[in-house]
């Protein structure tokens, strides 16, 4: 049986990622050369990151077309879980110094695999008891609601301080997030959400976000159709949240403000509300934009003056850019198109085209 060109294609591009992820977390060598420097390889785990949880809030907003501001809260929920869940009981006692830990909690040691899946699942369970009385506005006012709950979720966590430590936030996480880890993640939720958006759900979802009228006219369940919506997209942050814990290795509930969920939008808005694949671009333009423009906040000494940095300088030069983006790309980089073989190899055919046989 002969296999199609698309699924050859396919098989291909993926054969080369897991190859070039494994040279690049230094599994194989060639020539003697192991790979990616550590900072490299750690630029990469975040735009992974970046990537998976701007596909998961472009499921709610882009393609559901709900408007909300509560992931930080939710990708709080779902670094604590793992953090909780991975952490060694000896490094659990050095921690929870001041306050003694939760009983059940203090000798509670699983691998990171069953710790992530559980931080998703607690993440959605939370996030279900938020949908159930948030999704009954519309527009700004559930974007307020929403934005409300994270900030509640937040103090939560910064004042239950047998559970969380509180402000002190929890140190020592084992660092086990790799290439591995979150490139297979954000290709997991990448397929995934599209298998989803592809069946009678993600057309349920698309019609939702045209008009809500139309589409409870045509029998769609608009408040069914919504929490599924939103708590796939919750958990799906609280595997992203899970994922920069174990990265970082330290978190605490100041990381977990409202900023964090504005640049997740911004990311969504620069790729295309409504395209996967411009979520996944937009997040490795904006993590490499920002430790990029890092330069402009540090001090430069030139041999007669002192140039001296400005901090948050890096953010104005980013919105600026931003701005400058938006007008020029209104509906984003992508818009609502999707980044296929196909479209690459059609542009590719376009923009070089073969010789023809000359006469």
């Amino acid at each position: 049986m002969r296999v199609p060109a698309e699924q050859r294609r396919r098989a291909l591009l993926l054969l080369g990622a897991v190859l070039i992820v494994a040279w690049a977390n230094g599994d194989l060598r060639f020539a003697g050369v192991s790979g990616w420097g550590s900072y490299t390889v750690r630029i990469i785990n975040l735009c992974a990151i970046n990537a998976v949880l701007a596909m998961s809030l472009n499921l709610l907003c882009g393609f559901t077309g709900q408007f909300s501001l509560g992931h930080a809260g939710f990708m709080a929920l779902g670094a604590y879980t793992t953090a909780l869940l991975t952490m060694e009981p000896a490094t659990k006692k050095m921690v929870f110094f001041m306050t003694p830990q939760w009983g059940p909690l203090q000798n509670l040691l699983l691998p990171f695999l069953p710790a992530l899946v559980l931080a998703g699942l607690v993440t959605g369970f939370f996030s279900l008891l938020v949908g159930v009385p948030a999704l009954r506005l519309r527009g700004d006012y559930l974007g307020i609601a929403t934005l409300g709950f994270a900030e509640i979720i937040r103090l939560i966590l910064q004042n239950v301080r047998r559970v969380t430590n509180g402000a002190l936030g929890l140190k020592g996480i084992p660092p086990v997030t790799n290439l591995w880890w979150t490139l297979g993640t954000a290709t997991f939720t990448y397929f995934a959400l599209r298998n989803l958006l592809a069946s009678s759900y993600g057309r349920a979802f698309k019609s939702i976000r045209e008009n809500e009228t139309a589409a409870q006219a045509m029998g769609i369940d608009l408040f069914k159709h919504k929490l599924i919506s939103f708590v796939v997209s919750s958990s799906l942050a609280g595997m992203g949240g899970g994922l920069l814990a174990a990265l970082l290795t330290t978190i605490d509930p100041v990381m977990f403000k409202f900023p964090l969920t504005f640049q997740v939008l911004l990311t969504v808005v620069l790729g295309g509300m409504g395209s996967l694949s411009g979520s996944v671009l937009a997040a490795a333009i904006v993590t490499y934009l920002m430790e990029f423009l890092r330069v402009v906040e540090e001090p430069h000494y030139l041999s007669f003056m002192t140039i001296r940095g400005i901090p948050g300088l890096r953010t104005v030069i980013f919105s600026l850019a931003l701005v400058v983006v938006v007008i020029w790309y209104p509906r984003g980089l992508m818009g609502d198109r999707e980044l296929t073989v196909a479209t690459v190899t059609g542009y590719l055919k376009k923009r070089w085209p073969g010789r023809r046989g000359a006469g």
